[in-house]
């Protein structure tokens, strides 16, 4: 049986894929999750697994070409496991010279020079030729942040010459600064305004006591990182809030389309992680069925790994809800743009020790915002209201009676 070996999603926003290498030739056997073809997105380089033991019979796009999402790029023919021999290392394809473009270095050494879509793109924007750029990537490869730097160079430039032909400024100009934009924060502005012109944005703040959080954390963190290996933040209990109330309040776990409001029977929540040059979302699949512990494992880990853009393709994908903890810059409380198509995004802010009132008595305690940005065509402020109070009922009960917390040493397992 033939397997189409098809161009995969990296995130809502990604179109179209480049082909950097095959790590396998036609005719070679592979086995289940043998990684095939290596890709590049705007998102992230990544390889693409077999999905089944077999033979790889055709191959339907060669290096460097740029083709959309869900194009079918080899075909597999499937055979028995038992069938496929011991994996021999992986063979790269060799690029055909008519494929490749090529520059001649020195004497006459030419290297293969590949670009993923977002640099070819932002170098059609920016009227770039890629050709006039050393690479320092591998194999003399254009990385964006080469691109990048070319582009800053050339605006500087031009602006040195301006000035020189226009002489001497204005005294009232000569203390401004124009700085140039990137094209990344290009990209987000167009993207953000684009969020906000589609869905009529509201935000809600509640103050959430996190005193009792505070305290089970303090006295359990310990014990977590020896038993578990992970250190126990705050983020991972607001996960579990969030998941909690979901299901509670699933108009919040939605999105907006033409023939009525999408509910998603599942929740998997995106967790915004800053990047050098931006943001990207991996997302915790299934976020109501995973425990304190995995959540805090699972979050960490994902984290770690889309800074070291080490993500795979699925875990970018399928997001029905979004939390940004911009509180771990010091933040109190923002009112964050929410990620389409989701109805909803959770702001977090820091949690930071403030004198309250509690029975008419003055105390200190440990106090954050959460702000929750919704899609005012999805919900109202009534239903985004009761969201927002079902999660801070969660964490200001945390370790009360309404809540069966087992023992962090007993490594347990399931919900709570």
């Amino acid at each position: 049986m033939a397997i189409d070996i098809i161009m995969p999603q990296m995130g809502e926003s990604v179109v179209e894929g480049a082909i950097l290498r095959w790590l396998v030739s036609e005719g070679e056997k592979v086995k289940k999750d043998q990684p095939i073809v290596e890709i590049s997105t705007d998102k992230v380089d990544t390889e693409i697994p077999s999905p089944a033991a077999g033979v790889l019979r055709k191959i339907l796009h060669g290096i460097d070409e740029t083709v959309p999402v869900g194009t079918v790029l080899a075909l597999l023919e499937e055979v028995p496991e038992d069938v496929v021999e011991e994996a021999e290392p992986a063979k790269v394809q060799q690029t055909p010279a008519a494929e490749v473009q090529k520059t001649t270095i020195e004497v006459g050494v030419e290297i293969e020079k590949r670009y993923s879509p977002l640099v070819r793109r932002l170098a059609k924007e920016y009227g770039v030729d890629l050709k006039n750029i050393m690479g320092s990537g591998a194999g003399g490869r254009v990385s964006k942040q080469d691109l990048l730097d070319y582009i800053a160079g050339i605006q500087r430039t031009t602006i040195q010459e301006e000035a020189a032909v226009k002489g001497v400024v204005e005294a009232e100009k000569a203390i401004e600064e124009i700085l140039p934009l990137s094209p990344m924060r290009k990209m987000i502005a167009e993207r953000m305004v684009q969020s906000k012109n589609a869905a009529p944005h509201v935000t809600t703040t509640f103050e959430v006591d996190m005193t009792g959080i505070a305290r089970y954390r303090e006295t359990n963190k310990d014990a977590v990182f020896k038993s578990h290996g992970v250190h126990l933040t705050y983020l991972p209990f607001i996960i579990f809030a969030s998941a909690s109330a979901l299901k509670e309040y699933p108009v919040l776990n939605s999105s907006w389309s033409d023939n009525g409001i999408v509910i998603k029977k599942y929740i998997n929540i995106g967790i915004a992680v800053s990047l050098e040059d931006g943001l990207i979302v991996p997302v915790i699949k299934g976020a109501d069925t995973r425990n304190l512990i995995e959540l805090a494992k699972e979050g960490y880990d994902l984290a770690q790994r889309a800074r070291n853009k080490r993500l795979k393709v699925e875990e970018v994908q399928n997001s029905t809800f979004t939390i940004t903890n911009y509180g771990i810059s010091g933040s109190l409380f923002g009112t964050p743009i929410i990620m389409p198509p989701h109805a909803a995004i959770l702001g977090i802010g820091a949690i930071t020790k403030r004198p309250v009132i509690i029975n008419d008595s003055i105390a200190i305690r440990q106090m954050v915002y959460l702000s929750l940005s919704f899609d005012h065509r999805v919900t109202d402020g009534a239903q985004a209201d009761k969201f927002l109070s079902k999660i801070k009922d969660i964490l200001e009960g945390w370790g009360g009676k309404s809540e069966k917390v087992p023992p962090v040493e007993s490594g347990y397992g399931g919900v709570w």
